[in-house]
C-alpha cells in the first residue's frame, strides 16, 4: 500500500463525517442556507490566501527546479482559479467591500491556517504537501460524489462543477504522486510528522464545514480599535 493510501485509510472516519456533514449534503440537496455559504466564502477566501502562501513556501524548499516550478504553479492556480471563483460567489452573494473590511476569520479558520503556516515555515517539502493535501483531495472526492446532484441554487451548481472537474482531479493526482515519491526518501521520523500533519488537516477540514454551518464566532466580542485608541 502506498503512503498516501495509508494516510487516506487512517483519515477515513473524519472524511466520511465530511461527506455526511449537513453543509456538504446541503449543497447537493439545496437545503444549505445561503447565509452559511456566504460565511464559508468569506472564511475560505482568507484560508486560500494562506494556502497559496504555503504552496509558495513549498516551492522555496524544493530541491529541484521542476518541483519548485510546479509548487509555484499550484500557488498561482489557487489565486487564479479558486480565488477568482470566490470573487464570483462574492458578487452573487452581495458581499461588499465593507463586509470584507469588517471580516475577521473564525476561530476554526484562524487555527487551520496557523497549522498550515507552522508546517510551511518549519517543515520539509514532504511535510508541507502532507499538510496541504487533505484540502485538495477531500474536495476532489466531494466533487465527484456530488456530480449528478441538481441543486436549484446556481452557486451550488458552480461549486460542484469546480471541484468535480477533471482539471482539479489532475492537480490532486499530481500532489498525491509527489507525496508518495517524497515519502519514499523520507526518514521514519519525517514520515511520522507527515502523517500527523495530514491527519490534523483532515480534522480541520471537517471542522471548517461545521464552522460555516453554525456561523461560528469567537467566544468573547472583539475589542473595538477605537476604544483602545481612546485610552
Amino acid at each position: 500500500m502506498k503512503f498516501s493510501q495509508r494516510l487516506r485509510a487512517k483519515a477515513d472516519a473524519s472524511w466520511q463525517a465530511s461527506f455526511d456533514h449537513p453543509f456538504v449534503t446541503g449543497i447537493a440537496d439545496d437545503t444549505l442556507p445561503l447565509e452559511s455559504f456566504k460565511y464559508y466564502v468569506l472564511n475560505d477566501s482568507y484560508y486560500l490566501s494562506v494556502f497559496a502562501k504555503v504552496q509558495a513556501l513549498g516551492a522555496a524548499v524544493a530541491n529541484d527546479l521542476h518541483t519548485a516550478s510546479r509548487m509555484a504553479a499550484h500557488a498561482q492556480g489557487t489565486y487564479e482559479a479558486e480565488l477568482s471563483l470566490h470573487e464570483t460567489f462574492s458578487t452573487r452573494l452581495g458581499i461588499t467591500a465593507e463586509d470584507r473590511a469588517a471580516f475577521e476569520p473564525s476561530p476554526t479558520a484562524y487555527a487551520y491556517t496557523t497549522h498550515l503556516l507552522a508546517v510551511g515555515y518549519t517543515g520539509t517539502l514532504g511535510e508541507i504537501i502532507a499538510a496541504l493535501l487533505p484540502c485538495y483531495w477531500l474536495y476532489a472526492e466531494i466533487g465527484k460524489r456530488l456530480q449528478g446532484a441538481t441543486p436549484e441554487q446556481p452557486i451550488y451548481q458552480e461549486w460542484i462543477r469546480a471541484y468535480g472537474g477533471d482539471w482539479f482531479e489532475t492537480l490532486v493526482t499530481e500532489q498525491i504522486d509527489r507525496l508518495d515519491a517524497l515519502a519514499e526518501l523520507a526518514t521514519p521520523e519525517e514520515r511520522r510528522r507527515m502523517e500527523q500533519h495530514f491527519l490534523i488537516s483532515s480534522q480541520y477540514e471537517l471542522s471548517f464545514w461545521g464552522m460555516a454551518y453554525s456561523l461560528e464566532q469567537w467566544p468573547a466580542p472583539a475589542i473595538e480599535l477605537a476604544e483602545s485608541d481612546a485610552r
